[in-house]
């Protein structure tokens, strides 16, 4: 029998080895354009591809809009030393007379009458001998001294009276998370506002451009943009007392996969992120594998900008909407600097054509080296 030549076996393996990788496939980073555009519903799937285009980045660039209700924007300021429910106050009453009402009478006249722990009940009240019940909650303790002082003046002559708080009561709030110091603080005068009480607390501990700030006020709950919150004076908001103030990290997000610098999970690094922002965010593209043609996008849209970007009517529901942006167009990076990235979206990079080729070829030209050494032992080479 003939011996085969190492040319026939480089040809044979050749063949063998093309087989081999048409039936088998290569490792790759996941689909195709081709195979990506097959699910679209044109062609009988489940999701809308759509070209981005200026038109189309008017209809996707919405932002979710942070901001205090009018409920919040609309409360005054409250004075530093307000009294309110729960409060415990001190008395003292004196009088010029030498049989006075409240205090006791003696040698050298009327001795003052002292009323200690005089707590304002659950419906802001107090109770005085002889001045009657008297509301004290959202009053300063001046002016629950010209009430009782009124109301005494009618059955003793010039009565004096000193009301004070007693230590440990007074409005507060409480501030909690990402700031310099945490815990509770008394409503004062200098810090009635969030932003003075912001940086009574030692500031926030988190990029400005990504921090949160909550105010949760007796069931209701706004959120606002740190950064807003000096851009426009309305959203600096008066506090009240039990306000409860959280400072957090933006928790919005993307996730970055195919031929891209990283493949994870990626954190907003600011209030808004357009698509050229999201790709650098995650190391630009591949210089090796990314075909800039083939940049994906993968949302679930609500029904309205749905029906916007499709120009049609009837759609209902969310949307599966995939958006293709191709960076070799003359306006592509323009278009992609423009369209805006939301939390949830998936950006996806498709591989070059060019990068499967360079993978079939390294595969056969690395069969073809095994099978050489093989051949070259079996002719005892």
């Amino acid at each position: 029998m003939k011996p085969v030549t190492p040319s026939w076996a480089r040809f044979v393996a050749l063949v063998a080895a093309l087989a081999v990788v048409s039936s088998c496939g290569l490792p790759r980073v996941g689909p195709n354009k081709k195979e990506i555009f097959s699910g679209s519903v044109q062609k009988e799937g489940d999701a809308f591809i759509v070209t981005v285009n200026d038109r189309v980045t008017r209809a996707t660039a919405y932002v979710p809009a942070l901001g205090f209700s009018d409920a919040f924007k609309n409360a005054g300021l409250i004075g530093s030393d307000s009294i309110r429910p729960g409060d415990t106050l001190g008395l003292t009453i004196w009088e010029n007379v030498d049989d006075p009402l409240l205090g006791t009478s003696g040698p050298t006249g009327a001795g003052a009458a002292v009323l200690e722990e005089v707590q304002v009940d659950g419906a802001g009240f107090i109770f005085i001998p002889y001045a009657g019940r008297i509301k004290a909650a959202g009053n300063t303790p001046e002016g629950i001294r010209r009430i009782i002082t009124r109301k005494l003046a009618d059955q003793t002559p010039d009565p004096q009276v000193q009301v004070r708080r007693l230590a440990g009561d007074g409005a507060s709030v409480s501030l909690v998370g990402s700031v310099g110091g945490q815990g509770v603080f008394p409503i004062e005068r200098p810090t009635r506002t969030l932003s003075t009480m912001l940086a009574n607390a030692g500031g926030i501990t988190i990029a400005p451009e990504i921090a949160q700030i909550t105010v949760i006020r007796k069931g209701m709950r706004s959120k606002i943009w740190f950064q807003d919150l000096y851009k426009n004076a309305e959203h600096d908001i008066a506090l009240r007392d039990g306000d409860r103030i959280l400072v957090e990290e933006d928790t919005r997000s993307f996730v970055a996969l195919g031929a891209t610098g990283t493949q994870a999970k990626v954190p907003f690094e600011s209030q808004t992120l357009s698509g050229i922002e999201a790709i650098a965010q995650v190391g630009g593209l591949s210089a090796t594998a990314a075909d800039p043609t083939g940049i994906f996008i993968f949302r679930n849209e609500p029904a309205s900008i749905a029906n916007l970007v499709m120009g049609r009517q009837d759609l209902q529901g969310a949307q599966r909407l995939v958006y293709v942006l191709d960076l070799t167009q003359p306006n592509g990076m323009f278009l992609a600097r423009d369209f805006s990235v939301r939390d949830g979206d998936t950006l996806y990079v498709t591989e070059a054509p060019f990068t499967q080729w360079n993978k079939t070829i390294s595969a056969v030209t690395g069969s073809l080296g095994t099978v050489d050494t093989l051949t070259s032992i079996g002719s005892g080479g």
